[in-house]
């Protein structure tokens, strides 16, 4: 029912930061939701309703078929920032995973951009490295990313090249060989 996601409507988001590189995964944001509910059953026949203070989000399609309403719902969870904004956002963004919005994204490959391609250093506090319970330093990177390309085989990932903003080269390429972007 829903088409799949545009490169330039999916985010990337630093999931984790090695030493030797960072893995990064692919998300969407509410604004993406609204904008497909709105172009596929047009702006007057979806709605959201949430409850159990926001955590809950009941995303409800008009049929005319039926002569109702059909719904999905889910739960999200908080953010780090604007904890009952953020609630509200993941479950209503998780309600239309279920409708089948951006449900592509699960079927993205394991994105690692290594060190070369990225700028990583290590966490400072105080002039200090910050270290875990460990004693492992801890890295962290401000580079940007976002998705330049994407391509797919049926509803699947089968290609993909991310950007670096701030260096404006590939960063991650996994690409049919028809189909390679250059680094």
């Amino acid at each position: 029912m829903f088409r799949l996601l545009k490169a330039e409507e999916i985010e990337c988001r630093i999931a984790q930061v090695k030493e030797n590189g960072l893995s990064l995964l692919l998300y969407k944001d509410a604004r993406c939701d609204m904008n497909i509910l709105d172009e596929t059953v047009s702006p007057y026949k979806w709605k959201r309703e949430h409850s159990r203070e926001n955590r809950n989000c009941t995303v409800s399609i008009w049929s005319d078929d039926l002569n109702q309403w059909v719904s999905k719902e889910d739960t999200g969870t908080e953010s780090f920032t604007e904890k009952e904004k953020g609630v509200a956002s993941d479950s209503f963004k998780r309600a239309c995973f279920n409708w089948g919005i951006g449900r592509e994204l699960y079927t993205s490959p394991f994105i690692w951009v290594s060190k070369e391609d990225c700028n990583i250093k290590p966490k400072m506090k105080g002039g200090k490295a910050v270290t875990d319970n460990y004693g492992n330093t801890i890295y962290t990177c401000y580079d940007k990313f976002y998705v330049r390309k994407i391509t797919y085989d049926g509803k699947s990932i089968d290609g993909l090249a991310i950007i670096n903003s701030r260096t404006n080269k590939v960063a991650y390429t996994h690409m049919p060989k028809e189909k390679k972007e250059k680094k």
